[in-house]
């Protein structure tokens, strides 16, 4: 069990749910809201995390990406604690039970209504289980050809947040784009640096991320782009949904962004960015804790109104 909680990689879960949080708060604050869409849509989100890092841990370890040569943590099958059968098995059993919830999940958002609307998001779920086992596994996996950002964009950051907001609502509200933008922003953030510590190890073996793409010097300037454009969407958002002084609790998550700006752009060794990666996204989920709870202020002043 020990070696399993380890292929799971915990410290990625709380990352994974931050669009989840924001778009079920959002939702909450124009009285919308169902606890079942939110608890299937938090296992969901959690079952794609775990099969994207068990996918991960067979990928790299099969293809010998994972070496001596790694700095981050072992995985895995590159330490013999589990074997490539083993998480095979595991990442069909994983899989399988993902879409039990995702099914789950849209027949209570949709029920019996909606037809056009189930068929759609079935099929954004069986193009996430799809992803998450694609970016690494495989003979052409879309991880080593520096696509991987794009996954964990779309599907952490606009599909979480926003996905989960028109599960409530079965309606658009464009201003929730700018926090799901920002967060699947901050989560790129959090693979960018995980490249940018494996840039050596992954150049040698043939994995092109976009790092080893275009180098470690430009990689750092595309971090901090991701940052500031992450924290221009968070505050813009606040302005324009017109937020009081003391709803902008949030930006308190903004000051260890600045840090953590400092500390990657001072790092000169890979190995010394490990630790961004958990603080960047424990700030991420900071971030999505506070504005859930500034959006709380919508939510009594309409139980007030009623």
């Amino acid at each position: 069990m020990k070696h399993w909680i380890q292929a799971a990689r915990l410290r990625t879960l709380p990352l994974s749910v931050s669009g989840i949080l924001v778009g079920s708060f959002y939702a909450m604050s124009q009285s919308y809201f169902n606890w079942k869409i939110i608890g299937f849509a938090l296992l969901t989100t959690i079952g794609l995390q775990v099969l994207s890092n068990f996918a991960n841990d067979y990928g790299d370890g099969v293809k010998g990406t994972d070496n001596e040569d790694r700095v981050g943590p072992k995985r895995t099958i590159q330490s013999g604690l589990i074997s490539p059968g083993q998480m095979k098995n595991a990442m069909f059993i994983t899989a399988c039970i993902t879409l039990i919830f995702a099914l789950l999940l849209i027949y209570v958002s949709f029920k019996n209504q909606y037809l056009y609307y189930s068929l759609f998001f079935l099929f954004l779920g069986i193009v996430a289980i799809g992803s998450a086992i694609k970016y690494t596994v495989g003979k052409n996996p879309y991880g080593y050809r520096g696509f991987g950002d794009v996954f964990v964009f779309i599907f952490f950051g606009l599909v979480s947040t926003y996905g989960v907001y028109f599960l409530y609502t079965k309606t658009w509200d464009w201003i929730l784009l700018l926090p799901s933008i920002a967060i699947g922003l901050l989560s790129v953030g959090v693979l960018n640096l995980n490249n940018m510590r494996d840039e050596e190890s992954d150049k040698k073996v043939g994995k092109n991320t976009l790092v080893v793409m275009i180098g470690g010097a430009k990689a750092k300037m595309y971090h901090s782009f991701l940052i500031v454009v992450s924290i221009i969407c968070l505050t813009l958002f606040g302005f324009l949904k017109g937020f009081a002084f003391d709803q902008y609790l949030y930006v308190i998550g903004f000051l260890p962004l600045f840090s953590h700006l400092i500390r990657v752009h001072k790092t000169h060794d890979p190995k010394n960015l490990d630790p961004e990666l958990k603080r960047l996204a424990l700030t991420t989920f900071l971030i999505s804790i506070l504005l859930s709870l500034c959006l709380i202020y919508f939510i009594s002043d309409i139980i007030m109104r009623s």
